[in-house]
């Protein structure tokens, strides 16, 4: 409820500008703080620092609701960075000073996930020290929900039956998270929390299939392989 509120000064933002500011930006500026302060690192303690920040984002709701409402929308300075979708990831690096990686992901249903992988490859490549990882949706503008019911692609009794023979289609969420990402040694040298340790991952596309939205099975077992082998872990003993 009341994805429109938030402290816009807290982040140094006008209330002026917080009017024309996705709510996807809004949430995950506060979950960004929220997050780290779970892992006992005070926010402002990073300016300047490679932190990186990948947030999984694929619909564009709060931009088309504006688009909708044109005639009546006063066009002012903060509309372009309020609604474009890379700021979601950006906004979080101006309010806190991070010059690490910076950009907001779309892959569909698999954004965030794809988001902790870019984290954990700008991570192991040295380009980041620590990174903040996850993803944002919101469903606002009704005309999508119709969108996704013509391709067949929504469950007609509003329920996911993943990996079942009764599956007929998905339910779309939403929500936000985010989650910390820093090297297993680092973490252990400053006492930060441990939650999980990812040992691999690994990313691909099915390719030409039976359709564009329609899953690869002999590709996602390549996947599940790669991810499997990069982690140094077989997937018997899991």
């Amino acid at each position: 409820d009341d994805v429109d509120l938030f402290d816009p000064l807290f982040f140094g933002i006008s209330p002026r500008e917080a009017r024309v500011i996705d709510p996807q930006q809004r949430l995950v500026l506060e979950l960004a703080w929220e997050a780290l302060e779970d892992a006992g690192i005070a926010p402002g303690s990073l300016a300047g620092s490679d932190t990186g920040v990948f947030v999984g984002a694929s619909w564009s709701d709060y931009s088309a609701l504006a688009h909708q409402a044109a005639p009546h929308l006063e066009i002012g300075p903060h509309v372009a960075t309020g609604m474009h979708d890379s700021i979601i990831a950006n906004r979080v690096s101006y309010a806190l000073g991070l010059q690490g990686p910076s950009m907001a992901v779309d892959t569909a249903c698999s954004s965030s996930l794809v988001a902790v992988h870019l984290a954990c490859q700008s991570l192991w490549s040295g380009e980041s020290d620590l990174a903040l990882a996850g993803g944002v949706t919101l469903n606002l503008f009704g005309p999508h929900y119709l969108a996704m019911n013509e391709i067949g692609a929504l469950s007609p009794d509003g329920r996911c039956k993943a990996f079942d023979a009764r599956a007929d289609g998905m339910v779309r969420g939403e929500g936000a998270a985010l989650v910390v990402v820093t090297p297993l040694r680092v973490a252990l040298e400053r006492g930060l929390p441990v939650y999980c340790l990812i040992r691999g991952s690994a990313v691909n596309n099915d390719g030409l299939s039976n359709g564009l939205t329609a899953p690869n099975p002999s590709a996602q077992e390549a996947l599940l392989r790669s991810a499997y082998q990069r982690a140094d872990l077989s997937p018997w003993l899991v």
